[in-house]
């Protein structure tokens, strides 16, 4: 069991430490250390485990981690791939305050910010393609454009509409509960 919830503290904490950018752009990271390396799930099992993340609130990172751990070791697999996930990167946060405090103007800084931007766009926009892959699958038998229509009415609802996102969550669910059951 120690082992297990050491390699949990490894993982978790080596694909947060290497993410930039929050938790959106750090899920590629997370699958291939749980998919890939670690083999705990398979590359379904963590699209539906990062559908049901998204369908909570809070920061999807803790989410993920939390539900893989308790998967792979329990309670205890829950509280350390949670600590390995927000530990490292809160004690950086207090250190790198005062530094970036110090260095907010230098243009060294200021362009090693921008040159990063591109490279999580990259990420996520990766996040967005693989997850679409899981998003817009449904079971044999259904009709397969209901998905595709929850994502675009969303997304015209939230950006184009400006109404509250909870709407759509809630509509996708009774949609679902509807039409996508299997």
């Amino acid at each position: 069991m120690w082992t297990e919830l050491w390699k949990l503290f490894i993982s978790f904490g080596r694909a947060t430490m290497l993410g930039y950018g929050g938790g959106p752009s750090i899920i590629p990271l997370y699958e291939n250390e749980v998919v890939n390396r670690m083999r705990w799930m398979t590359t379904e099992d963590f699209g539906h485990a990062l559908a049901f993340g998204n369908s909570l609130p809070g920061p999807i990172a803790t989410k993920l981690a939390a539900y893989i751990g308790f998967k792979v070791a329990g309670w205890f697999g829950a509280a350390v791939a949670l600590a390995a996930v927000v530990l490292p990167t809160a004690l950086l946060m207090i250190v790198l305050v005062g530094v970036m405090a110090k260095l907010q103007n230098n243009s060294i800084i200021k362009g090693m910010i921008r040159g990063i931007q591109p490279v999580i766009f990259v990420m996520m926009a990766m996040l967005a393609y693989d997850f679409a892959k899981y998003a817009m699958k449904t079971s044999p038998g259904f009709i397969t454009f209901i998905p595709f229509l929850l994502a675009v009415g969303f997304f015209i609802m939230v950006y184009y509409l400006n109404l509250n996102a909870v709407w759509g969550i809630i509509g996708a669910l009774l949609i679902g509960a509807l039409f996508l059951r299997g």
